[in-house]
């Protein structure tokens, strides 16, 4: 079993999703332990870190065309924690014949990616209760660093947001301003003022604009807009 993977190398991937009101993560259950984790695996010997974190992905969103980005590498000491997959495997009633190297040390490569919340549905892994949709604001407690690696991927998502918005499919391909404004407000955890948001986005010369969204109430109807590419 040891040989198929890198020794020492793990990915995490924190998959924001938006609900419509709130950032939503994708978080996994382990079976029989009430662990929880972000979704993560290893890189097969002849595979790239890379396509090793979209095969993940697909295999827990069911999704390939995804926006994914690496941000950062955990590699602490602290995070060395054999116990907990230890626990683990025995919750699943494991031999450990052949499974003692997870049991070693890992660093951990991290991407967050950025999806359509309605397209997914959510796939546990074989070790794995469940895996849902968790708000941002009321995630469980995580294992091992993995708190630390929410808390950065929000850091840089919030960083260049605009850049990281227009490549994401946090929003469907065509959406109202309202609904650009209360993603920003969910990602950045802040009210923002209507008027100045829309002149902003509006002079940034980021948006196409399209026919209004009609609701039975012309006079209401709001103007479409999608990201140019």
């Amino acid at each position: 079993m040891e040989s198929k993977f890198l020794p020492h190398i793990a990915y995490d991937s924190v998959i924001f999703g938006f609900s419509g009101e709130a950032l939503k993560i994708l978080i996994m259950e382990y079976h029989n332990t009430g662990m929880f984790a972000l979704p993560g695996g290893f890189v097969y010997q002849d595979e790239d870190l890379n396509t090793a974190v979209k095969r993940g992905l697909r295999e827990r969103t069911g999704l390939d065309d995804i926006y994914l980005e690496q941000f950062y590498t955990f590699g602490d000491l602290a995070r060395f924690q054999p116990e907990v997959m230890e626990r683990i495997l025995r919750a699943n009633e494991q031999d450990f014949a052949g499974w003692e190297w997870l049991m070693d040390r890992f660093i951990s490569v991290s991407y967050y990616a950025l999806i359509n919340y309605r397209d997914v549905v959510p796939q546990p892994d074989a070790l794995s209760d469940s895996c849902d949709w968790y708000p941002v604001k009321e995630l469980p407690e995580l294992i091992l660093d993995h708190s630390k690696i929410v808390a950065k991927a929000l850091e840089t998502l919030r960083l260049n947001l605009d850049r990281k918005l227009i490549g994401g499919n946090l929003l469907p391909e065509q959406f109202t301003m309202q609904e650009l404004q209360t993603v920003y407000e969910a990602i950045l955890d802040t009210k923002l003022h209507r008027s100045a948001f829309q002149r902003k986005l509006l002079a940034s010369d980021q948006l196409i604009r399209h026919e209004k969204r009609f609701t039975g109430k012309a006079h209401k109807a709001p103007y479409l807009y999608s990201f140019k590419r």
